[in-house]
């Protein structure tokens, strides 16, 4: 059966729009953990570390098919999704840690005049980039690229959370809101490590004998 016309070039917006976000996130590691050492906002070094997991699990799936719109159930893909699960608990279990002893001892993080502003702009990118993904992804029907649309909406959810702890923190000196965003971070983390185990497990049963 022949393929609905522009069917490619939905594919090429696709891979596109998910290589935009891999270059993002890059920068993004270098950029939030850089500002947040040198506020000492243990925060903005969690969104840099979320980011670092981000670019982690886009390049895994890359690994296990060039073509990232075309699904395939297979012990690769399994074996990815269990890595992307695993990535993510490591930094659940980081940041909690860190957020524990942050809170702990009281430190107080700098202003990050520098940090608003990339967060916000970070905010609003990634929601642009979220909703084309979400849009192709509903045009060709394919379920991979709305999944890599829903970390992009992860990553934009993160980014307005991080910025609300800064601003709190300049605006009216509530340091814990810092740690506190941090450990709300640890906890989506937590949440993805249960989901990408979930489908794990599913394609672990699809592929059984009998499997419909």
């Amino acid at each position: 059966m022949s393929e609905p016309a522009g069917s490619e070039q939905l594919r090429r917006r696709g891979l596109q729009l998910v290589w935009v976000t891999i270059i993002w996130n890059v920068f993004e590691v270098f950029i939030a953990i850089g500002l947040g050492v040198a506020a000492g906002s243990i925060a903005l070094v969690a969104f840099g570390t979320d980011s670092m997991i981000e670019v982690f699990a886009s390049l895994v799936v890359l690994w296990h098919a060039r073509d990232l719109l075309v699904p395939q159930q297979t012990d690769r893909t399994r074996l990815s999704l269990q890595l992307i699960s695993v990535s993510f608990g490591v930094l659940a279990i980081v940041l909690t840690a860190g957020t524990i002893l942050r809170l702990v001892d009281g430190t107080v993080p700098d202003e990050s005049p520098l940090g608003i502003a990339y967060l916000a702009m970070t905010a609003v990118v990634m929601l642009i980039l979220a909703i084309l993904k979400r849009r192709t992804a509903a045009e060709l029907g394919n379920d991979p690229l709305r999944a890599e649309a829903n970390v992009t909406y992860l990553d934009a959810l993160l980014a307005g959370l991080v910025l609300i702890s800064l601003v709190l923190n300049a605006a009216f000196d509530w340091w814990w809101a810092d740690p506190i965003a941090a450990l709300v971070v640890a906890a989506i983390a937590a949440h993805e490590v249960r989901e990408h185990w979930r489908e794990a497990a599913e394609i672990s049963a699809t592929d059984e004998p009998g499997a419909t």
